[in-house]
């Protein structure tokens, strides 16, 4: 069945209290949007339509840095989910599919439990999705009248009989996207609030003689985020989960708790992550590879058998060969390391290729910046680059060339060849005592002066 996406992004949330707009708060490293907008993906929609309002044009750029096909309109006022909805219809009044209202900081709902409710809708108008609460609090009750759902009630509408019923709206719809619209038509305002609230449709339909009926999921899917500490207690969910799944996919983590791992963190069986390691978005990590304690990876990709860190940082672009070493307190970015090449000390290495089996001494720079301009460092294979050398880009070291330790490479160096730049040492013997004698009497000048 076809479907499409209406994802509610309006809210300023105000119980932030931030500039930033809610659904842009960060979750495992991405905007709690693209958490939704995600979930959605999974059914591959024809259409995505994001409703936007506060902060809209950094909701339309995080949403569209996501898919660049999604529609982003914007609501101007703020009158509830209903109207909200509504500001979708000009991107989807030709649509004829089934149209899923998702929230846009509700980041947990599984593709299995969308899946399920696009399923239902084919025999129901109207599919709602909703959780058995331990804690019914203010959610909106389901009342269900046999395996129909009768209406929907908000909390502050609901009698004490209503009250008491633990079946809670997680506010996700599935509805034919021109019966949702022709719906919302008919939602007034007439509640507690004065807004215009998108759980009117069920009772509108059933009016109708139109059937409703309730899909249910786990409560933590449904999770909503509207204060900080919120947004960490998801935080703590999301990494709960994501550590257990690298347990179940054959992963090593001698201390879990201090392992971060990012929305989209992809690691192969056999992988050993050590304490305190932190993945930002885009990794992916081969199998039988070594993660060593305190490294910092994001936008990378690590082959079979490779070790990074420990204290490493991989930058995006960063690309490591099968059984390719990067050691500690080295940073590599946008480089490619060839198969079984060592970066092990303090080095930096960005906008560069190295070949396979070369050896990057200690302190070993890509001088990779003019201060304009960005230019590639070129290294072949079995290169040896002595300790503190400086590579200044643009600049290409060929095959078994070695470098002296030292040295400021700012020519090509041909295969085989070794290149030593660096000043010749001068020794002056007695200078230093010298020397010393004279800064001595000057400190003691100036002390006097002062």
């Amino acid at each position: 069945m076809n479907t499409g996406l209406i994802v509610l992004a309006a809210g300023k949330g105000t119980r932030m209290n931030s500039d930033l707009p809610k659904v842009l708060h960060p979750l495992a490293g991405a905007p709690l949007l693209v958490h939704a907008m995600r979930a959605g993906a999974s059914l591959a929609p024809e259409r995505t339509v994001v409703v936007a309002g506060h902060g809209v044009e950094h909701v339309r750029k995080a949403a569209l840095d996501y898919d660049e096909a999604a529609q982003v309109v914007e609501q101007t006022e703020q009158l509830g989910t209903a109207h909200a909805a509504a500001q979708a219809r000009p991107a989807l009044g030709d649509f004829e599919g089934t149209a899923i209202v998702l929230f846009g900081d509700t980041p947990f709902v599984r593709p299995e439990t969308l899946t399920a409710m696009v399923e239902a809708q084919g025999a129901h108008d109207v599919v709602v999705l909703g959780f058995q609460a331990k804690d019914p609090g203010r959610y909106g009750r389901l009342v269900m009248q046999g395996d129909q759902l009768d209406r929907i009630v908000e909390f502050k509408d609901a009698s004490e009989a209503e009250r008491a019923i633990t079946l809670c709206n997680s506010g996700v719809i599935a509805c034919r996207a021109a019966l949702l619209f022709d719906l919302i038509e008919a939602v007034g305002n007439d509640n507690a609030a004065g807004e215009y609230y998108l759980t009117e449709i069920v009772g509108l339909a059933r009016a109708r003689g139109l059937s409703a009926t309730v899909v249910t999921c786990e409560e933590s899917e449904t999770l909503g985020i509207n204060t900080r500490a919120e947004l960490a207690e998801a935080e703590a969910a999301f990494q709960a989960r994501a550590r257990s799944a690298a347990f179940n996919s054959g992963v090593t983590m001698p201390a879990p708790g201090s392992v971060h791992f990012a929305f989209d963190t992809v690691i192969g069986r056999d992988t050993v992550i050590e304490p305190n390691v932190v993945f930002g978005p885009g990794v992916t990590v081969e199998s039988g590879a070594t993660i060593r304690a305190f490294s910092h990876l994001e936008g990378c990709h690590v082959a079979r058998g490779a070790i990074v860190g420990p204290y490493a940082r991989l930058r995006p672009g960063a690309e490591l060969s099968e059984n390719s070493r990067i050691g500690n307190f080295v940073e590599v970015k946008n480089a490619q390391i060839g198969e079984g090449t060592k970066v092990n000390h303090l080095s930096y290495i960005g906008d560069a290729t190295l070949g396979a089996k070369t050896n990057v001494g200690a302190g070993t720079i890509t001088c990779n910046y003019d201060g304009v301009l960005k230019h590639r460092t070129e290294i072949g294979d079995a290169v040896f680059i002595g300790s503190n050398t400086m590579l200044v880009a643009p600049v290409s070291i060929g095959d078994r060339a070695m470098t002296g330790s030292g040295s400021v490479i700012t020519s090509d160096v041909e295969p085989e060849a070794l290149a030593i730049a660096r000043a010749p040492q001068v020794e002056k013997p007695g200078m230093a005592v010298k020397l010393f004698e004279m800064l001595k009497a000057r400190k003691a000048k100036l002390q006097r002066g002062s």
